[in-house]
């Protein structure tokens, strides 16, 4: 796919979806940016903001028909908006386990199912899930993050096979830690367990030291665009450490890569 596409870029006005947005116009792409809060972002030439909660039903139909009454036609949608929540699978309550999924997991389903019957139309089509290392790996003290990112990747690769008969692809770009408000301000579980403090402190610190040299939004963006350009690859590591963790999980024994989580999270060896 080359530049003139229409793009919809969802979690548009912060971090990975404002730099992709950003991108995506400079090299000639039309841009469809949706956030709850679309008065906040700068324009930009050759993009058209709307007003987008992927949490509501309702507001991805007008969204899409929106952009669809504009565009006539929709060649790629990047599913980003997403949330964060850290703390003790223990300490998640069923509220904010369901909230999380609502946006990490329903809100790309609900993009999903809206734009298809474009894509079906025209015979063509890009979806680009933004999931994340922590789609097949996991997390401590993330697990419900983490769980939601696997679900995402699962229904990513199983669309592939459904939606290619119609010349329809599905793609998901997976970060490592990135320099957003998204990892740096992750919300915490409300529920706090004295004796997980310890070893969630220490997570923390270690994740927070990586997010100092992690990625930028704009590496993350760079490879969204060329996940739309091609030529298609499933799974999209973004940078060498994404790359390295993808190989690991896929050809290290068990027991090692678990040392090698625990460590990198700051826990003790047990």
């Amino acid at each position: 796919m080359s530049s003139g596409k229409i793009v919809v870029v969802t979690g548009a006005s912060s971090g990975i979806g404002q730099a992709t947005v950003r991108l995506l116009s400079q090299n000639g792409f039309k841009v469809f940016a949706g956030s709850r809060n679309p008065d906040k972002s700068g324009p930009v030439p050759g993009v058209e903001y709307g007003r987008l909660d992927v949490d509501n039903g309702e507001s991805v139909k007008q969204f899409v028909d929106w952009v669809l009454s504009r565009s006539g036609r929709i060649d790629v949608v990047v599913n980003n908006a997403g949330v964060s929540l850290v703390g003790p699978v223990e300490g998640t309550s069923d509220d904010e386990a369901k909230a999380l999924f609502e946006t990490n997991l329903f809100g790309p389903l609900r993009m999903i199912r809206a734009v298809l019957p474009a894509m079906r139309q025209q015979n063509s089509g890009l979806i680009v899930n933004v999931s994340s290392v922590l789609g097949f790996l996991p997390a401590p003290y993330m697990g419900l993050y983490a769980s939601s990112k696997h679900a995402l990747e699962g229904l990513s690769e199983t669309l592939d096979h459904e939606v290619r008969q119609f010349n329809i692809r599905s793609v998901l770009v997976e970060p490592t830690f990135t320099r957003t408000s998204l990892d740096v301000n992750a919300k915490q579980t409300e529920t706090r367990i004295d004796d997980y403090a310890h070893q969630l402190a220490k997570s923390n610190e270690a994740v927070l030291s990586a997010i100092r040299t992690a990625s930028s939004p704009q590496t993350v963006a760079a490879e969204i665009m060329a996940a739309i350009k091609g030529p298609h690859k499933m799974r999209r590591p973004v940078g060498k450490q994404a790359t390295l963790l993808s190989r690991l999980k896929r050809f290290v024994p068990a027991k090692a890569l678990d040392s090698g989580i625990r460590k990198t999270f700051g826990l003790s060896r047990l």
